[in-house]
């Protein structure tokens, strides 16, 4: 079984509209690290598997990435893991642009029947690899948005002003200045979604020990 690194420098996207033809949404997809891209190729057949050590690191080489990001599986992947639909019908999509995937990314073009006002974004990328990696996503106007097992698509508005609202308070809060999330955020949101509930409980416990020991004694009469 080939481990993955799903709490380092986090995979993204950015929703957004094409400034000429109101009927494409592009989503531009970056991964987080280059353990992760290696470990997509391992995967997908484009590196091969003895990159896995024994306790299952990986063993990535600096020339990985020129070989994985011009690999046309990792295309394939993308459009099988990133969809977008409008109006209730999927747009069919393409990868228009892609360099380097950790820096530039790759740009998929999603072409809809007609103008966008509202589109629902599916993003699974690297879940099928471990189920606790997180996606951190940008869209029009300020919207932010984590994805993950748990929450793998998402509604995004086009044109509104005010369509940031209901964005998750987690992922506001981890924003930049701009209003971007920024990448430094990321094991604060990963460890946050898979640990949340732990913390919780161990909180609640300390609390309901701290009121037990503050309760004064009855003496038996």
């Amino acid at each position: 079984m080939i481990a993955a690194h799903p709490f380092g420098d986090p995979q993204t996207v950015e929703v957004s509209a094409d400034p000429g033809d109101p009927a494409v949404v592009h989503v531009t997809w970056k991964v987080g690290a280059a353990d992760d891209l290696t470990l997509l190729g391992i995967h997908l057949g484009v590196l091969p598997e003895d990159r896995v050590m024994l306790d299952g690191a990986i063993r990535y080489d600096d020339g990985d990435a020129a070989v994985v990001q011009t690999a046309p599986q990792v295309h394939a992947y993308l459009l099988d893991h990133v969809s977008v639909s409008s109006g209730g019908a999927r747009c069919p999509g393409s990868v228009e642009g892609s360099g380097d995937l950790i820096a530039d990314g790759a740009d998929l073009a999603f072409r809809c029947a007609g103008p966008v006002t509202t589109a629902t974004v599916t993003v699974s990328t690297l879940t099928d690899l471990h189920p606790a990696y997180r996606t951190l996503a940008t869209g029009p106007d300020g919207q932010h948005r984590v994805y993950g097992t748990d929450a793998p698509e998402h509604s995004w508005t086009f044109g509104s002003s005010d369509a940031s609202a209901g964005t998750p308070a987690a992922a506001g809060a981890a924003g930049t200045a701009d209003g971007s999330l920024g990448v430094g955020a990321s094991a604060a949101l990963q460890l946050g979604a898979v640990l949340g509930a732990a913390v919780l409980v161990a909180v609640a416990g300390t609390l309901v020990a701290r009121r037990r020991r503050r309760l004064p004694s009855h003496p038996t009469p």
